[in-house]
């Protein structure tokens, strides 16, 4: 019997996959990217630069709000959680939010969602006034030129059109088996071992 082969949407009309959900695939054996989904904000010659959107960490923006020196900030930001946006660098602060505010240091990922590394949004939402919607992560993930459409063409990842409701709105714990769902896969019920015929 012929393996399950899976196939993905089309990248980009450029090959970028820029906007895109990665679902990691059954089997995946990196422990920093089993059952995750990744939110790829950046993808050129370069390499690719993405954040992981459904893994929590026990942090809150109140104990990052605490090691900034941030003083008196808003209950509600406080109380929302920090995610690993990735094993590479995890002391640095990432701000994936809805576009309706600029702040210093910003690369637009699509219409919808936009990716600030300076401090201005952190501040911002301590004053209670971030961004309408919101995801805080700590530290990246990174691939170098050609790494990503190695891991791809090896059946490592699915692709999707990123959402702002998968991004922002959805549990954590639901992001990966409905991001799958919507390319209409149960990913749960797909072989670790599924590969190329």
């Amino acid at each position: 019997m012929r393996p399950l082969l899976v196939h993905t949407v089309p990248m980009g009309h450029d090959g970028s996959l820029t906007n895109q959900l990665l679902i990691a695939m059954p089997g995946m054996a990196d422990p920093n990217f089993s059952t995750t989904v990744t939110l790829i904000c950046e993808h050129n010659d370069e390499g690719a630069l993405g954040i992981v959107i459904n893994r929590p960490l026990e942090l809150r923006l109140s104990g990052l709000f605490e090691q900034l020196d941030v003083n008196d900030p808003d209950p509600q930001a406080a109380g929302r959680p920090v995610l690993m946006g990735g094993p590479v660098g995890p002391e640095r602060g990432f701000v994936l939010h809805s576009p309706d505010s600029s702040y210093e240091n910003t690369l637009v990922v699509s219409d919808n969602i936009h990716l600030t590394l300076s401090r201005d949004v952190i501040d911002a939402m301590a004053s209670g006034d971030g961004p309408d919607q919101s995801l805080v992560a700590l530290g990246y993930a990174g691939w170098q030129p050609g790494q990503i459409e190695t891991e791809m063409l090896a059946n490592s990842w699915l692709n999707v059109p990123a959402s702002p409701a998968i991004v922002f709105d959805m549990a954590f714990n639901d992001r990966w088996m409905s991001a799958a769902q919507t390319l209409g896969i149960d990913i749960s019920q797909i072989s670790p071992d599924a590969g190329h015929a």
